[in-house]
């Protein structure tokens, strides 16, 4: 319960916008509880935006006492065969500050009997079969793109599509988006919306938060909150909006006054929403533009976006489906970071991952943020190396390797070793292109450490060795020694001494 509740996303710091439910889906919700409690292991495939996060959740609840290990959420986003096993594991073994090794870890999930949600699923073929083999007690439901390779022939994988909601069911959504019933206009409107976006749920989300917000303000800006709001949060109340959509019913306040978007704004919805959010909800969008889709945790977006209040904007972005959950945090939608590029968003993309850099450079080295917190915006630190690492300003390349210094050692401790291997791969890139001979040697140490802590000798012989020979040149006496210390682990695991360079063994007292 208390990983589950670490895992899942944020709520959002002011809610903007109706709680909607999981419409016309009961008849795909029993076929899956129904292979699940049969011991079958399901895929379930389908375009991004058409719900399949929300029916895992309605699943999971139905399947909650069908296994002894209960039901297990997990991400398959950026996760390897590897990290998927190590989280089921940690999700079922109470074992703080403990990683097995391959062998146990085996042993270990061989034994674990549940049902394993797997949402965002990234691979599939023989890296899924593999999954497959090493837990054979378990039944999964997968969720997955139509872009994610097929599980293989022999596998025995239930294949279950999930399309568009019927034109019924789009209509009953996008009332529920605007919280009032849709006059004639809109509803002819919305069938045509139906037709052209094959009845995919967040299009209509998108389209009610177009309607709910109406017409763009003139000067093209985005607005702030309105002043019934702004006068209801000076005075500690919040508005409920059937109440506000009660009292504009008896107002005679008339829905049809203000000219709906066009059908080409309700299929590329990215730009029309973002005109009509306030200045801080947009300054997010350009940084997770600027870091590959990736959302900063709100509690960030304060120190990032220069405005006290600027953790709210998540719930206005939320509310607009512009944003959507992913592993514990958010990032942009399908096909919106495409559509506010175009118009624009990505320029200053480099300033703003550097300013990104900085800011969790600072944070991720705070005493008080612990390796857990660290790990846990891991998706962001990497994007924001990932958009550093290959810049040709060199104070750029310096912020990614203070970041990626910083924040290994986080991720170490944290356990989510992936991640740890791919900021040190960051950093040396990095380190590389800036000439930091120093830095690049020890990001050359640290990827020994990692290959010796995952058992791949060769590699971190090589590693090491390239370590000690760059801090041999530049006379790091103390760095050279720490390298050959760790050689000398090396060479005593794998049962090979080296000679030393007097004829002594490298791995003798003298080296110990």
């Amino acid at each position: 319960a208390e990983l589950l509740r670490a895992a899942a996303p944020p709520p959002p710091a002011r809610q903007a916008g109706p709680e909607l439910p999981l419409l016309h889906r009961q008849e795909e919700r029993e076929r899956l509880a129904r292979l699940l409690s049969r011991g079958r292991s399901v895929r379930l495939t389908g375009p991004a935006g058409s719900g399949r996060s929300s029916l895992l959740d309605a699943v999971a609840e139905d399947c909650a006492g069908l296994a002894p290990d209960g039901v297990v959420r997990l991400t398959g986003y950026h996760r390897t065969v590897t990290d998927v096993l190590y989280d089921l594991f940690a999700a079922v073994h109470h074992a703080p500050q403990h990683r097995p090794d391959r062998a146990a870890l085996l042993g270990h999930v061989r034994e674990i009997g549940a049902v394993v949600i797997l949402d965002d699923l990234e691979f599939g073929g023989a890296a899924l079969d593999e999954l497959l083999d090493a837990t054979p007690e378990c039944a999964f439901l997968f969720s997955a793109t139509p872009d994610v390779a097929a599980p293989s022939a022999d596998s025995h994988v239930e294949e279950v599509f999930l399309g568009g909601l019927d034109r019924t069911a789009c209509l009953e959504l996008l009332e529920l988006c605007v919280d009032r019933p849709l006059t004639d206009e809109e509803a002819g409107w919305a069938a045509d919306l139906w037709f052209e976006s094959e009845g995919l749920p967040l299009r209509f989300v998108q389209a009610g938060a177009l309607l709910r917000l109406g017409a763009p303000p003139a000067d093209g800006r985005g607005s702030e909150a309105p002043a019934a709001d702004s006068a209801a949060d000076e005075f500690g109340v919040v508005a409920e909006r059937p109440y506000v959509a009660a009292a504009e019913a008896e107002a005679g306040t008339d829905h049809g006054g203000t000219p709906l978007p066009s059908l080409a704004e309700a299929c590329r919805p990215a730009v029309p929403l973002a005109s009509r959010l306030g200045d801080a909800a947009r300054d997010t969008l350009r940084f997770a533009v600027a870091l590959g889709g990736e959302v900063p945790h709100q509690a960030h977006l304060p120190a990032l976006v220069g405005d006290t209040h600027a953790d709210a904007a998540v719930g206005e972005l939320l509310a607009s489906g512009l944003i959507t959950t992913v592993a514990g945090h958010y990032r942009l939608a399908a096909g919106v970071a495409a559509q506010l590029t175009a118009e624009g968003y990505g320029s200053g993309a480099a300033e703003r991952a550097h300013a990104a850099a900085q800011h969790y450079a600072w944070w991720s080295g705070h005493p008080s943020v612990t390796p857990e917190r660290a790990a846990a915006e891991a998706d962001a630190i990497l994007a924001t190396l990932a958009a550093l690492a290959a810049e040709g300003d060199p104070a750029h390349r310096a912020a990614a390797v203070l970041l990626a210094r910083t924040a290994a050692p986080a991720f170490a401790a944290a356990l989510h070793w992936s991640a740890w291997e791919r900021v040190l791969r960051y950093g040396q890139e990095a380190a590389r292109r800036a000439g930091e001979v120093g830095e690049e040697a020890y990001f050359h140490h640290e990827l020994g450490v990692l290959a010796l802590c995952t058992g791949n000798l060769q590699r971190a012989r090589a590693e090491l060795e390239a370590s000690v020979g760059m801090r041999g040149v530049m006379a790091d006496k103390r760095g050279a020694i720490a390298g050959r210390r760790a050689l000398a682990l090396v060479a005593d695991r794998s049962g090979f001494t080296p000679a030393g360079p007097a004829g002594s063994p490298a791995g003798g007292p003298s080296a110990a």
